[in-house]
Protein backbone atom coordinates (compact mmCIF):
# COMPACT_ATOMS: atom_id res chain seq x y z
CA UNK A 1 0.00 0.00 0.00
CA UNK A 2 2.90 2.33 0.14
CA UNK A 3 5.61 3.33 -1.70
CA UNK A 4 7.82 4.46 0.92
CA UNK A 5 8.29 3.46 4.60
CA UNK A 6 10.94 5.44 6.55
CA UNK A 7 12.88 4.18 9.98
CA UNK A 8 12.86 6.60 12.72
CA UNK A 9 15.04 5.46 15.61
CA UNK A 10 13.29 6.71 18.90
CA UNK A 11 13.98 6.22 22.70
CA UNK A 12 11.12 4.16 23.94
CA UNK A 13 9.55 5.15 27.49
CA UNK A 14 7.83 2.55 29.18
CA UNK A 15 5.41 2.70 31.42
CA UNK A 16 4.75 0.85 35.12
CA UNK A 17 1.56 2.49 37.10
CA UNK A 18 -1.45 3.73 35.92
CA UNK A 19 -2.00 7.82 36.08
CA UNK A 20 -1.87 11.40 35.30
CA UNK A 21 1.51 13.58 35.50
CA UNK A 22 0.36 17.02 36.37
CA UNK A 23 4.08 18.06 36.10
CA UNK A 24 6.77 17.19 34.20
CA UNK A 25 8.62 16.59 37.68
CA UNK A 26 7.14 14.13 38.48
CA UNK A 27 7.24 12.09 35.27
CA UNK A 28 10.51 10.13 35.97
CA UNK A 29 8.09 8.41 38.79
CA UNK A 30 5.85 6.36 36.58
CA UNK A 31 8.74 4.96 34.01
CA UNK A 32 9.65 1.27 34.61
CA UNK A 33 12.50 1.91 31.88
CA UNK A 34 13.61 2.39 28.68
CA UNK A 35 13.90 0.85 25.05
CA UNK A 36 14.59 1.22 21.61
CA UNK A 37 11.91 2.06 19.11
CA UNK A 38 11.88 2.15 15.40
CA UNK A 39 8.75 4.55 14.47
CA UNK A 40 8.61 3.13 11.10
CA UNK A 41 6.50 5.60 9.13
CA UNK A 42 4.52 4.85 5.53
CA UNK A 43 5.53 8.43 5.15
CA UNK A 44 3.92 8.70 1.43
CA UNK A 45 0.26 7.68 3.14
CA UNK A 46 1.39 10.00 6.08
CA UNK A 47 1.61 13.14 3.55
CA UNK A 48 -1.83 12.07 1.36
CA UNK A 49 -3.74 11.37 4.63
CA UNK A 50 -2.54 14.72 6.59
CA UNK A 51 -2.07 13.05 9.77
CA UNK A 52 -0.01 10.00 11.44
CA UNK A 53 -2.74 6.74 12.30
CA UNK A 54 -2.85 5.00 9.18
CA UNK A 55 0.87 6.33 8.38
CA UNK A 56 2.04 4.03 11.28
CA UNK A 57 -0.39 1.63 12.50
CA UNK A 58 0.44 -1.25 10.22
CA UNK A 59 1.34 -4.52 11.59
CA UNK A 60 4.76 -5.07 12.07
CA UNK A 61 5.46 -1.27 12.68
CA UNK A 62 6.45 0.38 15.98
CA UNK A 63 9.38 -2.46 16.46
CA UNK A 64 10.35 -2.30 20.59
CA UNK A 65 13.33 -4.15 21.83
CA UNK A 66 15.74 -5.84 22.60
CA UNK A 67 14.42 -5.09 26.30
CA UNK A 68 13.82 -2.61 29.15
CA UNK A 69 16.58 -1.16 30.36
CA UNK A 70 16.31 0.97 33.84
CA UNK A 71 19.49 2.44 33.87
CA UNK A 72 19.03 5.53 31.38
CA UNK A 73 19.91 9.16 31.80
CA UNK A 74 16.59 9.74 29.25
CA UNK A 75 17.52 13.34 29.13
CA UNK A 76 21.32 12.48 27.94
CA UNK A 77 20.69 8.99 25.67
CA UNK A 78 22.31 8.65 22.78
CA UNK A 79 20.35 7.21 19.52
CA UNK A 80 22.08 5.88 16.30
CA UNK A 81 20.81 4.22 13.23
CA UNK A 82 21.96 2.25 10.81
CA UNK A 83 20.90 0.59 7.53
CA UNK A 84 22.84 -1.93 6.30
CA UNK A 85 25.70 -1.22 8.43
CA UNK A 86 25.65 2.43 7.80
CA UNK A 87 25.04 4.97 10.30
CA UNK A 88 21.87 7.14 9.16
CA UNK A 89 20.72 8.84 12.26
CA UNK A 90 23.29 9.98 15.01
CA UNK A 91 21.48 12.37 17.68
CA UNK A 92 20.61 12.57 21.39
CA UNK A 93 17.65 12.90 23.47
CA UNK A 94 19.30 16.08 25.01
CA UNK A 95 18.52 17.25 20.98
CA UNK A 96 14.52 16.80 21.08
CA UNK A 97 12.53 19.65 20.98
CA UNK A 98 10.53 19.00 24.20
CA UNK A 99 12.21 16.96 26.93
CA UNK A 100 11.20 13.55 27.73
CA UNK A 101 9.77 14.07 30.58
CA UNK A 102 7.65 16.85 29.39
CA UNK A 103 6.58 14.69 26.78
CA UNK A 104 5.50 12.04 29.43
CA UNK A 105 3.55 14.68 31.39
CA UNK A 106 1.73 16.56 27.97
CA UNK A 107 0.55 12.68 27.00
CA UNK A 108 -0.76 11.83 30.12
CA UNK A 109 -2.91 15.07 30.35
CA UNK A 110 -4.59 13.46 27.14
CA UNK A 111 -4.56 9.39 27.81
CA UNK A 112 -4.43 7.91 31.10
CA UNK A 113 -0.38 6.30 31.30
CA UNK A 114 -1.80 2.36 32.18
CA UNK A 115 1.51 -0.37 33.08
CA UNK A 116 2.86 -1.45 29.63
CA UNK A 117 2.26 1.71 27.91
CA UNK A 118 5.83 2.48 25.96
CA UNK A 119 5.88 6.32 24.74
CA UNK A 120 7.58 6.97 21.17
CA UNK A 121 10.09 10.22 22.36
CA UNK A 122 11.17 11.70 19.02
CA UNK A 123 13.80 10.94 16.31
CA UNK A 124 16.97 12.75 15.54
CA UNK A 125 17.82 14.08 11.58
CA UNK A 126 18.43 11.42 9.24
CA UNK A 127 14.99 9.67 8.74
CA UNK A 128 15.10 7.85 5.29
CA UNK A 129 13.72 4.45 3.09
CA UNK A 130 13.95 1.12 4.25
CA UNK A 131 14.09 -1.57 1.59
CA UNK A 132 13.06 -5.01 0.82
CA UNK A 133 16.17 -6.85 2.18
CA UNK A 134 17.47 -4.16 4.60
CA UNK A 135 18.45 -4.46 7.76
CA UNK A 136 18.07 -1.45 10.00
CA UNK A 137 19.63 -1.57 13.38
CA UNK A 138 18.87 1.24 16.19
CA UNK A 139 21.44 1.71 19.05
CA UNK A 140 20.91 3.04 22.13
CA UNK A 141 23.70 2.83 25.40
CA UNK A 142 23.55 1.48 27.80
CA UNK A 143 20.12 0.00 26.11
CA UNK A 144 22.07 -2.05 23.16
CA UNK A 145 20.77 -2.90 19.68
CA UNK A 146 16.97 -3.13 18.09
CA UNK A 147 17.48 -5.14 14.77
CA UNK A 148 14.42 -5.13 12.24
CA UNK A 149 15.20 -7.25 9.05
CA UNK A 150 13.23 -6.18 6.20
CA UNK A 151 11.49 -9.38 4.28
CA UNK A 152 12.44 -9.73 0.44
Amino acid sequence: MSKRVDYEGELGVVIKKKGLVRFPDEALDYVLGYTCFNDITARDLQNVDGQWTRAKGFDTFAAIGPWIETDVDAANAPIETYVNGVQKQNGNTNDLIFPVKEVISFISQVMTLLPGDVIATGTPSGIGPMNPGDTVEIKIAPIGTLRNYLAK
